[in-house]
């Protein structure tokens, strides 16, 4: 199993860049980072800092999407960071939530994420692809390489994660809500003639290492409401009770009352009281490093390759630091 650390780009650049050399010093082989252009600091601009202070860490949004920038202009960025620093990037995308949001536009349609996704590809290694009726190429890209990796939870985003993406992020760490959603997936990438397994499967979710469960909820209780914002649009499209989506997911949401953007992805997140100690638990990895083993070993025996450490707390240096030392050594097994 390989492991990933997400951030977001909080001013000052330089504490994103050493977080990262940290992780990478501690046997994390991806950095992601958020992407909403109002909240945080261009990503981009910082992913090359990250690549010129590292040695083999890949970096990449988790997630963009298709709206924020033209298509052309996010392959070719992607394009030059690997011609710069040796095909290091992975392009996460989906339909956009705060991006959009806090900008006043809606999230991005399926049918052009789907477009999307094999536009960027083919523009980013060298081949060329139609956008907005233009064909084009990047003619100075050689040997490029780009996989493009799909957040999505409802059933035909996972559908489409599997007939068109390089991989599948899903944003929790629950094992039966992984179980089902990586079943759609591969079973998608089945019907669409692909190998199941060529889809890598990537879990992120915050993980805080320590004995103070009470502490480390209230620490990663903001967790599930960000979730809350995507199974708010699947009830809102299928229904409460339509049988499409799993009551798992979406019953916690019913004490929801809204969402302030100010606070994304933040401990301490108002909008997010309405989530029990449940939902945390189930969604978040918590406890001493051996609840963390257990319940990754869980994720792996499910098909998860990759799990993604959200990293949005006050531990931050700690739960690297405890990963590196205990929690990837026993995953290695």
């Amino acid at each position: 199993m390989d492991f990933g650390l997400v951030l977001q780009t909080d001013p000052p650049a330089s504490r994103v860049i050493s977080l990262m050399k940290r992780a990478e010093r501690n046997g994390f082989t991806h950095g992601w980072t958020f992407d909403s252009a109002v909240l945080w600091q261009e990503p981009f601009v910082i992913y090359s800092q990250i690549l010129a202070n590292t040695t083999a860490l890949k970096v990449g949004p988790m997630v963009t999407n298709p709206g924020t920038r033209t298509w052309e202009v996010t392959a070719s960025t992607f394009a030059t960071l690997n011609d710069m620093f040796g095909n290091r990037t992975v392009c996460g995308i989906g339909r956009g939530d705060s991006a959009m949001r806090v900008a006043g536009r809606r999230p991005n349609t399926l049918a052009r994420l789907g477009e999307a996704i094999e536009v960027i590809r083919d523009l980013a290694e060298g081949r060329e692809a139609e956008v907005d009726g233009q064909r084009m190429r990047l003619p100075w890209v050689r040997d490029g390489r780009l996989p493009v990796w799909m957040a999505a939870y409802g059933p035909k985003a996972l559908a489409l994660t599997g007939r068109k993406a390089d991989g599948f992020i899903l944003q929790l760490a629950d094992p039966f809500l992984t179980e089902w959603m990586v079943k759609a997936v591969r079973n998608a990438a089945a019907e669409a003639g692909r190998a199941p397994d060529s889809v890598t499967i990537c879990v992120a979710a915050p993980a805080y290492v320590g004995d103070d469960l009470a502490h480390a909820r209230e620490q990663c209780r903001w967790f599930g409401g960000m979730v809350g914002n995507h199974v708010a649009d699947l009830v809102s499209r299928y229904g409460e009770h339509s049988g499409m989506v799993p009551e798992a997911l979406t019953e916690y949401i019913k004490g929801r009352e809204g969402y302030d953007y100010s606070h994304h992805g933040r401990a301490g997140n108002p909008s997010t009281d309405f989530v029990p100690d449940e939902i945390v638990d189930r969604f978040c990895l918590l406890g001493p490093p051996e609840a963390h083993i257990e319940k990754l070993r869980a994720l792996r025996d499910l098909g998860v390759d990759q799990f993604a450490v959200y990293d949005m707390h006050d531990a931050q240096e700690t739960t690297i630091d405890a990963y590196g030392a205990e929690i990837i050594p026993a995953l290695g097994d």
